[in-house]
């Protein structure tokens, strides 16, 4: 080893690291003899630049892909970006308008045109930017949805499942978005409750001067009203059964109709009904067969039909109308309401129900066999509290609305003549074909031939759901060539993590596809990652101003700073409160790290100076390896179980604790010494496992240290080492060590408490036969706090203090070197902690419920408590009596 920096400087050394993997192709797959282990990305948005939510998620997909890649398994992560139709469609536009230029002047080609212009130069920054949280993915494979063949593997399914008769046309009530004006699906809306009102407004009865009253939140519709509904059972309005009501405004005259869908305790227990406006209304239209006016446009105005107020916009008719209804006597009065109004995802806009002709996928017998898998843990979600949420998304499944009124996407592949009929095709010539051979059945039964001389295509685009929903398959053109290599090799994937909240968006459709396409699951596991929040437990958002740039963190902490600072406190499918010290404490790791390799350094560089130590410390480096080895089969453990911060914590503390706090105090030479050339290398070997074992979580530092801990060949980097086996664990000498530790520990939280000076030495005894079997690490001991002698007697001494160390007393000659009188109150304020703590064990523990609810290994702990507090209150007790 040479000189190296005083301070580790990942600004300088992290791009090197990276750019060096990426020359040797490290993270570059190709199918062999090997085990793969395959991930696939969630495809961000094409529009996206990194934020928290990103770096959780991709941290821990590249923990888990630089751990396979040690493991000798062929990692592939294939990484990609989704098209993302609604939000790149509205930059475009945004983009358009600085220009002058509105979407309306343009024609589809046109605005194709700038969108791609607008992808080319925009499009993938996210991507660029995962390279610099160390994001191993294997770049030569990177895929884009509206790429051509993943494009046409959209079209090609579309067709087939119309050709299966699951995809159909028809019209149906839809969630409208009137800013994005486009369609969106019931999971892209988001449910907020708001301060509204209930307006209670009256209804003349036909041939009568009697008013019935209803309530209602959204008075506007009431110009599309075309019934009234009661409870048939409700006795207030049984005297209106089969008689008629004189809507508001309009005088439109409509029947009363009875259905048990009323609630009669709700506002007047007699609901308007408006078929074009509300889903359930709109039932009730199909069920009684009612007219259906649609009162709005596209955009959210108010149409021709609407007879009042046209063109104006919703939220100011539902003003203008109930000041309307005020004058003409009809508003009876104003009640303030929660209301749950559903706004679009992407635009915030509040969504309006709006019959539309759209395009429909049948769900309810697609989605049989990704419900029967994931319950019966055939693919697993992590955590499992998800099954029951999924289970009753899977079970009340509702047929997938998969087209939007859009231009930026897969355009939907069906073709209309002008009489209105259609066909699905690719293409127009084959849309042609498919015309002929309808013509020639309609002639061979004697009927009329549609005219296909001029045929449209559908101006509507797909769901972008319906192209990533195929993303695990696409990505290996698993439907380009359905036995090409990588998809039989790769496909089913290992491991996908992603957000709870898309576990029914993406996660249950990409399972559907992959029964429907591969007859297989296309993962074996599902790991849900937590929503990244401030400490006040608030979701980060730009607009709350909460959420810092991970860029500039980055910088500011090193990227190994910020995966640890992520992952220390993101327990799977738990949201994370993450506080930038967290960053700050990963930072603080990385110089813990960093000294301890300049420590070793050091004794390298002066290891022919000075008198060489012959102190025996084999035992210390049986201990450390047989630590490490126990660790890993814990690391193991923890990996398979996805309980990926508890596998950092381990790591953490193996490190920071065990190696930096006690092995290299233990090994370091005494003054004046040299370390002998055996310990040197074994520390260095112990040193180069646990980089292995730190390399999944700290990329760079961990390959920085590795290439300079020894001289190495070209092609020896620590990313495509071996993960640590684990040997045979000497568990008694691990215990024997924890002994030995809590010894020391014991006799310095005496000396501190005492307020022994440390230059102040003292001798330590213990009673033959009663020492605590680590009699071998009493030298150790003597060193490290700094006591003249342990040694062994026949019964307690006089003047000395009581040590418990797991049930071993030792005996610290340290009355004559303190103040008796403060020492006497320390043990007493001592002892009515160490009671009062007990006390609180004891209620614990003759609690009937938490005995019969708790886990035994719980209720062990809570027992070991108890015994640890009784022998440290005898302790005291002794002390105090000795005093």
């Amino acid at each position: 080893m040479t000189d190296i920096p005083k301070t580790y400087d990942p600004s300088t050394t992290e791009d090197i690291w990276y750019q060096k993997w990426l020359e040797n192709k490290y993270f570059h797959s190709i199918p062999d003899d090997r085990e793969p282990y395959t991930i696939v990305i969630p495809p961000p948005n094409v529009t996206g630049v990194l934020h928290m939510g990103h770096m959780l998620n991709n941290t821990i997909q590249d923990v888990l892909i630089r751990r396979a890649r040690m493991m000798g398994k062929n990692a592939c992560w294939v990484p990609g970006t989704d098209h993302a139709s609604i939000a790149t469609e509205a930059k475009v536009v945004a983009m358009l308008r600085e220009k002058g230029i509105s979407k309306s002047d343009l024609t589809r080609d046109e605005f194709l045109k700038y969108a791609w212009e607008w992808n080319n130069k925009y499009g993938g920054i996210i991507l660029e930017q995962l390279k610099k949280l160390g994001a191993s993915c294997d770049w030569d494979r990177t895929r884009f949805t509206m790429e051509p063949d993943l494009y046409d593997a959209v079209i090609d399914v579309f067709i087939d499942l119309h050709k299966k008769g699951q995809i159909y046309r028809g019209l149906r009530m839809v969630n409208w978005d009137p800013a994005g004006m486009t369609a969106v699906s019931d999971e892209e809306v988001i449910h907020k409750e708001i301060d509204s009102s209930l307006y209670f407004v009256k209804y003349q009865i036909k041939g009568s001067q009697d008013f019935v009253t209803i309530a209602t939140t959204r008075p506007e519709t009431i110009l599309g009203d075309t019934a009234v509904c009661v409870n048939p059972e409700d006795e207030r309005y049984k005297h209106l059964h089969g008689k008629n009501v004189i809507v508001p405004m309009v005088n439109r005259a409509v029947p009363v109709i009875t259905d048990e869908y009323v609630t009669m305790d709700f506002g007047t227990g007699a609901l308007k009904v408006t078929p074009a406006h509300d889903v359930n209304d709109y039932n009730l239209g199909v069920k009684h067969k009612l007219e259906t006016i649609d009162i709005l446009t596209p955009e959210g105005k108010m149409s021709d039909a609407a007879e009042f107020y046209i063109g104006m916009d919703r939220f100011d008719t539902r003003k203008a109308i109930v000041k309307d209804l005020d004058k003409a006597g009809l508003l009876l009065k104003t009640e303030p309401y929660k209301s749950s109004v559903g706004f679009s995802e992407r635009t915030n806009a509040v969504i309006e129900p709006r019959l539309s002709q759209q395009w429909f996928l049948k769900m309810k017998e697609l989605s049989k066999p990704a419900l029967d898998n994931v319950m019966n843990d055939n693919v697993q979600l992590v955590p499992d509290k998800f099954k029951n949420t999924y289970r009753h998304w899977m079970e009340n499944v509702h047929d997938w609305c998969i087209s939007r009124q859009l231009w930026w996407g897969h355009r939907i592949p069906a073709w209309y003549a002008k009489s209105g009929e259609y066909v699905v095709a690719k293409t127009e010539s084959e849309a042609k074909q498919e015309f002929i051979k309808i013509n020639n059945e309609s002639a061979a039964a004697g009927k009329k031939e549609i005219d296909h001389s001029t045929i449209m295509q559908d101006e509507d685009v797909m769901d972008t759901w319906f192209s990533s929903w195929l993303w695990p398959i696409s990505v290996f053109d698993g439907f380009k060539d359905p036995e090409n290599e990588d998809i039989k090799y790769y496909y089913p994937t290992n491991d996908l993590v992603t957000a709870p909240e898309i576990l029914f968006f993406w996660v249950a459709r990409m399972i559907i596809a992959g029964y429907e396409y591969r007859s297989e699951k296309p993962f074996s596991n599902v790991y849900l990652t937590g929503i990244v929040r401030d400490k006040q437990g608030r979701k980060m958002s730009k607009s709350l101003g909460n959420s810092p740039e991970p860029l500039e963190l980055i910088a500011k902490y090193g990227a190994d700073g910020v995966r640890v600072g992520m992952l220390l406190s993101s327990p799977a499918g738990n949201d994370l409160l993450f506080d930038e010290g967290l960053c700050e404490q990963g930072r603080n790791f990385s110089n813990k790290i960093w000294n301890a390799f300049r420590l070793i350094n050091t004794w390298e560089q002066q290891s022919d100076t000075g008198q060489p130590d012959s102190r025996d410390l084999s035992s210390v480096i049986k201990w450390m390896n047989n630590k490490i080895d126990h660790d890993i089969l814990v690391l193991d453990d923890f990996y398979g179980k996805y309980r990926i911060s508890d596998a950092l914590m381990t790591t953490y503390k193996l490190v920071w604790d065990d190696f930096c706090a006690w092995y290299l105090e233990l090994v370091k030479p005494p003054v004046g010494h040299s370390i002998s050339p055996n310990v040197l290398s074994e520390t260095k070997n112990i040193f180069a496992r646990l980089l292995k074992i730190l390399h999944p979580f700290m990329p760079f530092i961990s390959e920085d240290i590795w290439q300079r801990l020894e001289s190495r060949d070209a092609n020896n980097f620590l990313i495509v080492s071996s993960w640590p086996s684990a040997g045979d664990v000497n568990e008694e000498l691990l215990n024997e060590f924890e002994m030995f530790r809590s010894l020391v520990t014991e006799i310095r939280n005496l000396r501190n408490g005492a307020g022994i000076p440390l230059k102040q030495n003292f001798k330590v005894s213990y009673k033959s036969g009663q020492g605590i079997n680590a009699e071998k690490f009493h030298e150790m001991a003597e060193k490290l706090c700094n006591v003249e002698k342990i040694d062994e007697v026949d019964q307690k001494p006089e003047n000395t203090v009581s040590i418990i160390v797991a049930k071993h007393e030792y005996f610290a000659h340290t009355l004559s070197l303190i103040d008796k009188g403060e020492e006497k109150k320390k043990i007493e304020v001592e002892l009515d902690r160490t009671r009062g703590f007990l006390n609180s064990v004891m209620k614990k523990l003759s609690n009937e419920k938490f005995i019969s609810n708790a886990k035994p290994e719980i209720i062990a702990l809570e027992q070991k408590k108890k015994q640890d507090a009784e022998d440290r209150i005898k302790m005291l007790e002794k002390n105090l009596q000795e005093i």
